[in-house]
């Protein structure tokens, strides 16, 4: 997956980055996991334009990622990564073995078939999930948590990272992207 880095041209380029579309993967999402997505086209209750300038485009379904991956060491085989239009990150369908698929963000670098672990006796590899406490100091990461069992909250879009920089007893110092230093006291995903 190549990520492309907009020049800094206005406020809203800085730091905006777009994935390429994958290639090699199904263009029919999973069913199970979709979800209607209502849109207001700007007007409210009443039918009345309250927001101009809204409306028009193509129709989509959101896709239900589940941010807080599932703890406990149980392997999952990564089956496809897929286009998802509401965000600008790709998102991997996950199989377990008890057949249960989810849809997670797919890190940079994750492939089809790979085997993804959550929990804190997880490798350190692309795709695993592990605690804060279990990962050396210095390693990218995404999708982070910022307390327990909440979801991933910060550092999830296409091409962010952040990084694990200290620790302070409960909780962990990491780098995000704008450079700013943010404490987290719970888990992410290895980049």
């Amino acid at each position: 997956m190549a990520v492309k880095n907009y020049k800094p041209t206005s406020p809203g380029r800085r730091f905006m980055t777009k994935i390429a579309r994958v290639t090699g993967t199904t263009n029919a999402p999973h069913k199970a996991l979709l979800d209607v997505k209502q849109r207001t086209g700007g007007r409210n209750n009443l039918g009345e334009i309250t927001i101009w300038h809204r409306g028009g485009g193509h129709k989509r379904r959101y896709r239900i990622v589940r941010l807080p991956s599932r703890q406990g060491g149980d392997p999952a085989r990564v089956e496809t990564i897929e286009y998802d239009p509401n965000r600008s990150a790709n998102l991997a369908l996950v199989c377990y073995a008890d057949g249960e698929r989810r849809y997670i963000l797919a890190p940079e670098g994750l492939q089809i078939g790979q085997k993804i672990v959550s929990g804190p006796e997880a490798d350190i590899v692309v795709g695993n999930a592990l605690p804060l406490k279990s990962l050396p100091l210095g390693t990218i990461i995404h999708n982070v948590e910022l307390k327990p069992q909440r979801g991933g909250q910060v550092v999830r879009s296409a091409g962010a990272s952040a990084q694990l920089m200290a620790r302070e007893g409960d909780y962990a110092l990491v780098r995000l992207p704008s450079g700013e230093t943010g404490r987290s006291t719970s888990s992410a995903t290895r980049r």
